[in-house]
């Protein structure tokens, strides 16, 4: 897996990967993970994978679930 890019963002860190005909981007909260993988030939090139993560309903989309997530997994642990 060949790492192309990290770029931190608010609240979040985003690496980007190229490996086995794909664009992974993996973006980062504390303790907290999204992955999203990008089929190669789906797009033009990886200039639009940098247009993603550019893209600020995306990226609060993503803030949004990071919070979601983050709810849930208080909820869990609050059992124990």
């Amino acid at each position: 897996m060949k790492v192309i890019a990290q770029i931190p963002k608010e609240n979040c860190h985003v690496t980007l990967f190229s490996w086995n005909g794909k664009y992974i981007v993996k973006i980062e909260q504390g303790l907290l993970e999204q992955t999203y993988k990008i089929n190669a030939m789906d797009i033009t090139g990886e200039s639009e994978v940098y247009n993603l993560i550019e893209n600020e309903a995306f990226m609060q989309s993503v803030r949004t679930r990071f919070d979601a997530m983050n709810e849930s997994l208080q909820m869990a642990m609050d059992i124990f």
